[in-house]
């Protein structure tokens, strides 16, 4: 699997507005994708908003996220690829992140989401 590891180094904050932009043009809320970004990776919106403001990169930001045990329930495609079949695990974490929100724009439900 080719990946592009050039995302490792991204900033979240290079990333977060098109998320945001992403759910909010489905009707979802800025509270709803904080709380799928905080079951995956432990942060609060008050944590997001220092990532943010200190230009944290994707590695760091998983590096230090507290991943949800559950977060290996997420299956499915996202940007061509199957996320339970990445090998890399930070990559495999940003697809992770990106599925969650996939599933928030889609509009699935928040339970479901959560992998409750």
């Amino acid at each position: 699997m080719k990946m592009n590891t050039k995302v490792f180094k991204m900033t979240f904050a290079s990333v977060y507005p098109h998320y945001l932009k992403k759910v909010e043009s489905k009707g979802r809320t800025v509270e709803e994708l904080h709380q799928v970004i905080e079951w995956l990776t432990g942060y609060t919106a008050s944590d997001l908003n220092q990532i943010i403001e200190n230009k944290i990169d994707f590695e760091t930001f998983f590096n230090e996220a507290k991943l949800n045990p559950n977060a290996a329930k997420i299956k499915g495609v996202i940007c061509g690829y199957r996320v339970e079949n990445i090998e890399d695990p930070l990559y495999q974490k940003i697809r992770y992140l990106d599925k969650i929100i996939d599933e928030l724009a889609k509009g699935k439900a928040l339970d479901k989401i959560l992998r409750e």
